[in-house]
């Protein structure tokens, strides 16, 4: 049950921060500049709560739909404003003030990717180093010269210490079609520099996440010794004799050479019982294991109640972590905040000119999907994930598309060159435009989400 809930609470907590966000940066402009805000809300639908502040002439609401929110400003265009009112009227303001308070939702969301990627590294980021393990014969990669224990440092001018950097600043370049310079370390500790061509790069393919599949390469997987660590008592680890320091050698006559291996042969075996051979200071010994047997996803997987040993010095041989301090962290939030910014509009500029598909348009499953998943992940990764999805809405409201933000800028820009708004015959037209093309868009992401659901 908790794993079909996680993520649709991790989509409701993401949606509610950054709706919250953008919202407020709506709210907080207009009532800087002097325009009367009526409602706060965030969700649609009907009301769970609703307060008013002594002295304040915002009513607050939470509403029951959790897909949105809104600031409802006085308007003469929507209601009839007393007289005395009206020098508060957003209607009334001028146009740099109306441009203001429009732009200030989407500049909201990318303010606050800035400063999640600034926690996000002060707190820390953990990854895996990005050392190449195999290399396919005849692929891209192996044409470039990448060949297996390789450490890559960096693509073009950035610094890459792991593999989540390689594949967003190679993901970037491949918007372009460039080739683009790669920095490898050797074992020797020789420095090479690599050109990789990205022009015969499949976008789709990138998006569906065949990155290594394009280029032809495999991350070097870090394999944990199959050595016990810790037994959970009463498991059925404990039942069956398991000890910590146990070396496991066989499992139902299959060879156990690393953690992997011998997790995969306990989830294959759900409720069964196994032999299972193991190295206990020196001696050998064979005991039999029956798997708890637990839900996951559509099915069963065994689960016995042991965790691995970690060597000392094995986290620190594959995986990087990277701490900055509170200043050193600006200029690096900002940098990955701009790559997010880049890469989101080099994508829907792709899906416009038809050059990636829009299969790969995500909607709210998918997200609360990933939500889930960063959740788990740790802190670090929830935070990156939400700062994409922020930059990702903060673009999304900046298209020119009659309804959204953008669209809103879009009419000021024609009152700024003409003089005058558009008429309000031209408006209900575009507007009746950007409702269908906003409807067609959640249609497509959802169909989308429920293909990739399906299988």
């Amino acid at each position: 049950m908790m794993g079909f809930l996680y993520p649709i609470l991790s989509f409701v907590v993401v949606i509610g921060i950054l709706v919250t966000v953008h919202e407020f940066g709506h709210f907080w402009v207009a009532r800087k500049l002097g325009v009367k805000v009526l409602r706060f809300s965030i969700g649609f639908g009907r009301p769970l709560w609703r307060g008013q502040r002594k002295g304040d002439d915002t009513e607050y609401v939470l509403a029951l739909i959790p897909l949105g929110g809104y600031v409802k400003m006085l308007d003469e265009n929507e209601a009839p404003v007393a007289k005395e009112e009206r020098h508060r009227a957003f209607n009334r303001k001028s146009l740099a003030v109306r441009t203001a308070v429009v732009a200030a939702g989407p500049l909201a969301n990318f303010l606050f990717a800035i400063f999640a990627c600034w926690v996000m590294y002060v707190s820390g980021i953990e990854g895996l180093r990005a050392v190449v393990g195999e290399v396919e014969p005849t692929s891209i990669g192996m044409s470039a010269g990448f060949r297996s224990g390789q450490q890559i440092l960096r693509v073009g001018d950035r610094e890459t210490r792991t593999w989540d950097a390689v594949i967003q600043r190679l993901i970037g370049s491949a918007m372009g079609q460039q080739r683009v310079k790669i920095t490898v370390q050797e074992s020797d500790n020789r420095k090479q520099f690599l050109e990789l061509p990205l022009d015969g790069i499949s976008l789709d393919a990138l998006a569906r996440g065949g990155f290594f599949d394009e280029l032809g390469i495999t991350p070097q997987r870090p394999r944990l010794p199959a050595v016990i660590g810790r037994i959970e008592a009463g498991s059925p680890a404990a039942k069956a004799g398991l000890q910590a320091g146990d070396r496991i050698v066989l499992a139902a006559d299959q060879a156990i050479d690393n953690w992997g291996t011998w997790v995969a042969a306990i989830r294959a075996r759900p409720d069964q019982d196994f032999s299972v051979d193991i190295e206990r200071q020196g001696l050998s010994h064979t005991l039999t294991l029956h798997p708890k047997a637990i839900k996951h996803g559509e099915g069963l997987i065994g689960r016995i109640g042991a965790a691995a040993k970690v060597p000392d010095d094995w986290r620190a041989l594959h995986y990087v972590s990277q701490r900055y301090g509170l200043l050193e962290a600006i200029p690096r939030s900002l940098e990955k905040t701009w790559d997010f910014t880049t890469l989101t509009l080099g994508m829907f500029w792709k899906m416009l000119t038809l050059e990636v598909s829009s299969e790969n348009l995500s909607g709210p499953i998918s997200i609360a999907q990933y939500a889930g998943h960063s959740a788990e992940a740790g802190l670090s990764r929830f935070l990156e994930f939400l700062a994409i999805v922020s930059v990702s809405l903060g673009v999304l409201n900046l298209l020119p598309i009659p309804i959204l933000d953008g669209g809103h800028l879009m009419y000021y820009f024609i009152e700024l060159c003409s003089g005058h708004p558009p008429t309000e015959a031209v408006q209900l037209l575009a507007q009746r435009f950007g409702i269908a093309v906003i409807i067609g868009l959640m249609s497509l992401a959802l169909y989308n989400d429920l293909a990739r659901l399906l299988g």
